[in-house]
């Protein structure tokens, strides 16, 4: 794995290779990696609604905000340590992104214990908050301690894997993943029919993937051929690398954390206008729709060490076409996702349940609920662009506009009007308007982005 490393001391030559090939080269381990996360989620809902029952999948789906929660401080040290690292190893300061590494394991180590621990204080209320009823508590309960439990090794494994794929070895990530994928493939079954240990086993199962995880990770890390690894003395918190980090990762913590509240809404709104039922047809749907979302967001992470040591380098029409190809790609993605959940709903939904009266619900809800989703790609390569440029701000005003200025006031006013199928409309209503917003945005920055680079070179 050590030969990702290009002789020239840089990742993989991403200021001069061909863009084609090098979006490939990171992109195709990021996806295989990220789609196969999202297979094994989808998956153990498999397992748990014929292992254990339907109302099991709706237990399940009411955890989804509350994992997001605790998925959100990860995933904002995670991402904005990446970013960071892809920009000091554009300017070729390999000190600067190793003081990086070494706050990114502390700071996630801090953040993986305490929210594990206050949310296991208060996790009955958290999920009745969340709209779980006496018949799905009990499965939520028993599927979030677990996973809580675990919830270190998971920040730790998931910041550690993104600061590896941005410091020159997709490969080596995406085979981290794939490893932690088979532990859960092969444990989940063993576990839930085996072991007869119901929905706690598919939690255990998780966790042990992402302790597997996280040991590989380390290890990685802890190696000295490691283009950037573990020295003494640069796990010391600084201040300014901490605030660099949240700031770059605030999009992702944000727009995990936003996605909480929404779905809470909708788990709230499907309970009173479908009940039970069909909450766990959302967990069906929430589960397909990310697939999709998972390999752009794979593209995303193969897209950003490219734009940020590009960036760094101040070479500024390859970030421009980097970010364009991503698009292109990106948006092929969620045609076929959308496609497939036009044509084949029932089908899919099948593989979950044999319930009659959930399948109808999910066939009904994935044909309404990922009717725009061809612009889906679109928003969410738009809004890594930015943060994977260090431009904050804009990445967390699009991630924001979706889920908050969009997606919960229609959540709140068309269900009154609709009913169920108003719930399912809200998303679609949400994507298109941010879908126009986000283009006006783009469309600016890319005019400055553009000046910018009409003064280097001027200036040179």
């Amino acid at each position: 794995m050590g030969k990702e490393i290009t002789a020239k001391g840089t990742p993989n030559n991403l200021g001069v290779d061909r863009l084609g090939k090098l979006l490939i080269q990171y992109s195709v381990p990021a996806i295989v990696a990220t789609a196969a996360a999202s297979l094994y989620n989808i998956i153990d809902r498999i397992f748990i609604g014929h292992g254990v029952g339907p109302l099991a999948i709706s237990g399940l789906a009411l955890t989804f905000p509350l994992m997001n929660i605790t998925a959100a401080f990860g995933a904002m040290v995670g991402v904005g340590s990446s970013a960071m690292v892809s920009i000091r190893l554009g300017q070729h300061d390999r000190r600067g992104a190793t003081l990086i590494l070494g706050n990114a394991v502390k700071l996630n180590l801090i953040l993986g214990v305490l929210v594990g621990l206050v949310t296991l204080v208060f996790l009955e209320p958290i999920l009745y908050a969340l709209g779980a009823s006496k018949e799905t508590l009990p499965f939520a309960i028993e599927f979030m301690q677990v996973i809580l439990i675990g919830n270190v090794f998971t920040h730790l494994y998931l910041g550690l894997n993104n600061i590896m794929r941005a410091s020159g070895y997709p490969g080596k990530a995406m085979v981290t993943t794939l490893t932690a994928v088979a532990v859960n493939l092969i444990l989940a079954p063993l576990f839930i029919f085996a072991f007869k240990w119901g929905i706690r086993g598919a939690a255990l199962a998780t966790v042990c993937a992402q302790i597997t995880g996280a040991v590989l990770t380390t290890v990685h890390f802890s190696k000295a051929g490691s283009f950037v690894h573990f020295l003494p003395g640069y796990f010391k918190l600084k201040k300014k690398i901490i605030g660099e980090i949240i700031s770059i990762g605030m999009s992702n913590f944000l727009m995990l954390i936003c996605a909480s509240v929404v779905v809470t809404i909708f788990n709230l709104r499907l309970r009173k206008y479908g009940g039970d039922y069909a909450i766990g047809a959302f967990g069906i749907i929430n589960s397909i729709a990310n697939l999709g979302a998972m390999i752009v967001i794979g593209f995303n992470q193969g897209m950003q060490p490219i734009v940020g040591y590009n960036f760094g380098a101040r070479q500024i029409p390859r970030v421009i076409r980097t970010f364009k190809l991503t698009i292109l790609a990106a948006t092929c993605v969620t045609i076929l996702g959308f496609l497939l959940a036009e044509i084949f709903p029932r089908a899919i939904s099948s593989a979950f349940t044999s319930n009659t009266e959930l399948l109808d619900l999910a066939t009904l809800g994935m044909r309404l609920n990922m009717i725009m989703f061809p612009v889906v790609g679109f928003q969410i390569v738009t809004a890594s662009f930015f943060q994977s440029i260090g431009i904050a701000k804009v990445s967390i005003f699009l991630s924001l506009t979706r889920q908050v200025i969009f997606l919960i006031p229609a959540l709140l006013f068309l269900p009154p009007l609709l009913g169920l199928n108003g719930v399912w409309l809200s998303g679609p209503i949400a994507d298109t308007s941010s879908s126009i917003l986000t283009f006006f945005v783009l469309r600016w920055q890319i005019k400055l982005l553009k000046a910018r680079d009409m003064n280097l070179i001027a200036t040179r």
